[in-house]
């Protein structure tokens, strides 16, 4: 079976559910607890990319949102207080790759465009409605009024998925899941990723 390697920082107190489960998740509460005020605004960009990445990677029955993971440790988070790094090695068809440039696309409310030309082509359009900018269609002051255009917003952002360049920093992955077998060494803060891991080789 095909593996791929896979890094991932966080909190430590997920170290409990692995003792007790044999694995790791991502729920809602825990977003909630890390990103504070702003939690709304990311949970419902996440609750849409849930909608798509399940349509790829089947999500286990109870999961309720995927764990965030880096494919090199040259592009992972450190373990800082009160966190650990997973450094792992997944069966690939349990990895769910997206463009992270283009997710930044979604987090904005924009429109992911095929190519230059259909970027023209959208800004164009939007142009001729007398619409002077394109954030504003899911959350902002054009919200209900162009229910066309949202749909054509929202569908783009399946283009997540298509991944024009893989390098080790356009490139993330999610899973549904840490399971105790994927996990080769666990970094705890003031230890070093790279010596700890140095038999995992870059792949990206």
């Amino acid at each position: 079976m095909e593996t791929v390697n896979l890094y991932s920082r966080q909190h430590e107190n997920s170290l409990q559910e692995l003792n007790s489960k044999n694995l790791v998740t991502n729920k809602k509460i825990y977003i909630q607890l890390h990103l504070g005020d702003i939690s709304d605004f990311f949970l419902e960009r996440y609750d849409y990319f849930v909608q798509m990445a399940e349509k790829r990677v089947n999500r286990p029955t109870g999961i309720e949102y995927p764990i965030w993971c880096s494919i090199s440790k040259y592009n992972c988070l450190k373990a800082v207080d009160k966190s650990v790094v997973y450094c792992l090695s997944v069966p690939k068809n349990e990895v769910i790759f997206f463009d992270g440039g283009k997710w930044d696309y979604v987090l904005n409310d924009l429109y992911i465009p095929k190519d230059d030309k259909d970027r023209e082509n959208y800004l164009a359009y939007i142009k001729k409605l007398g619409v002077k900018d394109e954030f504003n269609f899911i959350s902002g002051k054009y919200k209900g009024l162009y229910p066309e255009i949202e749909r054509k917003i929202k569908n783009s952002w399946e283009r997540i998925f298509d991944i024009d360049i893989w390098n080790k920093f356009s490139v993330q992955a999610n899973l549904w899941q840490i399971k105790k077998e994927w996990i080769k060494h666990i970094v705890y803060p003031g230890e070093n990723l790279f010596d700890i891991a140095d038999d995992m080789e870059e792949q990206f």
